[in-house]
């Protein structure tokens, strides 16, 4: 198979999916390479809010309005550790950047400049994150388990989690409940 970066693109699971962690689902792929890829779900909140986790790891907010920022399942590989997508890019002690405006940061210094309100002015907060061997989402893509699009940062940021996926459908100029569940081959 030909080998193509998707980095900066969404996965949109198709109807078919039936792993329960990604149906349903908008995934935005934040690294593609020979060595696989590494995404972040971006349309499920989990019951967690920022506060809540600014509580668990000892951060003490010099304002509030956090209650109200939920934590997204971002995928079923390290659950326990945060991930924060964001934009600006900025300068954190661990971060990847994804095109020329997005990074993904893993470090704690971006929660704390945050929780003082001067963190990035943009930012969706994950526990977890979407991994894929080397040839493996290759391989999905074959079987017909993903749409993909190129990523935009309004769908990421400014609107709702459960108005992304229908979102990133439009950019394609598909409704996602015409989609069939069963995939054709020519």
């Amino acid at each position: 198979m030909t080998s193509v970066d998707l980095t900066q693109h969404f996965l949109i699971a198709m109807p078919a999916m039936v792993d329960p962690h990604f149906a349903r689902t908008l995934t935005l792929v934040c690294e593609h390479n020979e060595n696989g890829a590494l995404g972040i779900v971006v349309n499920r909140p989990t019951d967690m809010n920022l506060q809540g986790l600014l509580e668990q790891v000892k951060i003490l907010p010099d304002r509030g309005g956090f209650k109200g920022v939920p934590v997204h399942f971002g995928g079923p590989v390290q659950v326990d550790r945060g991930f924060v997508l964001h934009s600006p890019v900025g300068a954190w002690q661990s971060t990847l950047t994804i095109g020329d405006s997005i990074g993904l940061t893993t470090s704690k210094d971006i929660l704390e400049a945050f929780a003082r309100g001067d963190g990035p002015e943009q930012i969706l907060v994950t526990l977890g994150y979407a991994g894929w061997a080397p040839g493996q989402l290759e391989h999905e893509l074959a079987q017909n388990a993903w749409l993909t699009v190129p990523a935009r940062n309004d769908i990421l940021f400014d609107i709702p989690a459960e108005e992304r996926l229908p979102a990133a459908m439009q950019l394609l100029g598909v409704d996602y409940a015409n989609l069939s569940d069963v995939a054709g081959h020519a």
